[in-house]
């Protein structure tokens, strides 16, 4: 199993919408996520530069990143495109971080 980070940005004043409706994911988008071997995935927010942190364990290849072609994820990345930074098709602006140091 690998950890993996990434971050993406939210836009301004949207943290509040942003819980709620990650409170209230969807079952299907959950199931697809579990399916695909991502557990234990936490987002974090840096409130000072709406940057969300996001870490999630990944069996085998996929990552929640490789799932952009799913009619569920392209539903949430629309649904969720008017509180963050997105790409043209919608998808969050994600950025891959490097893993620096570990500690069991």
């Amino acid at each position: 199993m690998e950890k993996i980070a990434f971050k993406m940005k939210l836009k301004p004043g949207c943290k509040k919408e942003y819980k709620r409706r990650h409170d209230e994911i969807w079952a299907e988008l959950k199931g697809l996520l579990s399916e695909s071997g991502v557990q234990d995935y936490t987002i974090f927010l840096d409130e000072e530069t709406n940057t969300l942190f996001a870490v999630q364990y990944q069996e085998g290849d996929s990552s929640s990143q490789d799932l952009g072609s799913n009619p569920i994820v392209q539903k949430w990345w629309k649904y969720m495109s008017d509180i963050m930074e997105t790409n043209s098709d919608l998808s969050p602006v994600s950025i891959p971080l490097e893993k620096v140091f570990h500690m069991d």
